[in-house]
């Protein structure tokens, strides 16, 4: 079961700094796509072998002075519900503030854990300015300086002690398939299609189904696990905080999945939220197929399917190898592909190359276009194998690992998607020396 860290406090505490550190191990993954600001607002953290999920809620508090307390009080309201653990930031050198004082009678009321962390502790001079933030009457409060990781250890050591490093095991290995996408593109009709019945999936009591639920899928020779995600509940006073909301949501839904549908509304476009969506998923290395529901409404003539999926394959850049399935659940059309796709491409998740069928391919082109000569230095890789990965992921021993560049790794990976079917699939290739 994935686990997810909510930082909450006040603005200019420390959140953003405090989130890029504790998800620095996947700093290098940036998207090209212009427009997807919330993604930094959400990363993959490990400590200790225990794998998490960070979400800095700072970024999704909006509005103008007047309504700031308001929304800060929703912003840890909404955290209080969705995450594992909660770290609560205030400022060592600003000191106590009323603000502070609501944020901790919220935390003492929730049973959830929470951890009190005065940033900005960052030399032996101020260190005993975290003393007055004991007036708060908390058990655990972590000295840090999110600027230099002083403290920060101490403070991840107590809050993965709250997680477990096995993952959920389900009957007989299934695959997972989850349905994600935003409100209204028709995710709960989908289901209920796919289960031939109308299952009521929007739970009327809020926080009653904050994990998802399993449904066997097994008939037209198919048999998975279809996800119904506690997200597609309906909630109350929510609407200013939709996206804060829907990203905590789709998180924890998709990293509790192998394949996800992504579900988008073909008549409104493939917009920036399903970009995000899309980010989630492909961060997550999960199989992906895009499903653009509502092509009924959509006005067309013969060019029109070719050009809405370039289009859509263009937003997705660089990551294009994407199956895209244009559908009208009302219509029940293409509905059967949908589900045909998900499970192949969940076969390609676990395709295996064997190593020499790797090197006998792979080698040959290597030798032809050999990696770009960086400061004259020549890379010259000698040996491929894949990993042992929930994910295709590819190690290219060499000499000189850290000369090969971006642009080439992208070649490496579009040859071996030329060569086997990963269709659906992000892929990981990794140089070491050797």
């Amino acid at each position: 079961m994935s686990n997810i860290v909510a930082l909450v406090g006040t603005p200019n505490v420390g959140k953003s700094t405090l989130f890029n550190r504790l998800t620095q191990t996947h700093e290098a993954i940036t998207d090209s796509i212009a427009g997807v600001t919330r993604d930094r607002n959400y990363g993959k953290a490990n400590w200790n072998g225990y794998e998490f999920s960070v979400i800095d809620t700072g970024g999704y508090v909006v509005g103008s002075d007047d309504i700031f307390e308001t929304e800060i009080r929703k912003q840890v309201a909404l955290a209080l519900e969705e995450a594992d653990v909660i770290i609560f930031m205030v400022d060592g050198r600003e000191g106590l503030t009323p603000l502070d004082e609501d944020v901790a009678k919220m935390l003492r009321k929730s049973k959830k854990p929470f951890y009190l962390a005065v940033n900005k502790i960052d030399s032996p001079t101020n260190y005993f300015d975290h003393a007055e933030f004991y007036a708060l009457g908390f058990e655990h409060i972590f000295p840090v300086s999110a600027v230099s990781g002083s403290g920060t250890g101490e403070l991840l050591d107590e809050v993965v002690t709250h997680f477990s490093k096995d993952e959920e095991h389900y009957d007989d290995e299934l695959p997972r398939i989850t349905i994600v996408g935003k409100p209204n593109v028709g995710k709960s009709s989908i289901i209920n299609t796919f289960l031939g019945k109308e299952q009521n999936i929007v739970t009327p009591l809020a926080g009653t189904t904050r994990d998802s639920i399993y449904t066997r899928f097994n008939s037209f020779g198919f048999d998975f696990y279809l996800v119904d995600t506690a997200g597609l509940r309906k909630k109350k006073k929510v609407e200013e905080n939709l996206e804060f909301y829907s990203v905590m949501r789709a998180v924890r839904a998709i990293e509790n999945s192998d394949v996800c549908i992504l579900m988008c509304d073909a008549s409104d476009g493939f917009d920036a939220q399903d970009i995000a969506i899309f980010s989630l998923a492909q961060r997550n290395r999960k199989g992906i197929v895009v499903v653009m529901n509502k092509w009924d409404l959509v006005e067309k003539d013969q060019k029109t399917h070719k050009e809405y999926e370039e289009l859509v394959k263009k937003r997705l850049s660089p990551f294009s190898n994407i199956p895209i399935i244009f559908t009208s659940v009302i219509n029940k059309q293409r509905i059967f592909k949908v589900l045909e796709t998900a499970v192949a491409v969940y076969q390609n998740r676990q395709r295996r190359i064997s190593t020499s069928e790797l090197n006998d391919l792979l080698l040959p082109i290597i030798k032809n276009h050999p990696p770009p000569i960086v400061k004259d230095k020549m890379v010259k890789i000698k040996f491929v194998t894949q990993l042992p990965t929930h994910f295709p992921a590819f190690a290219f021993f060499c000499n000189l690992p850290q000369y090969v560049r971006e642009d080439y790794k992208r070649f490496l990976e579009n040859r071996i998607r030329e060569q086997w079917n990963f269709s659906g699939v992000p892929m990981e290739v990794f140089f070491r020396k050797k």
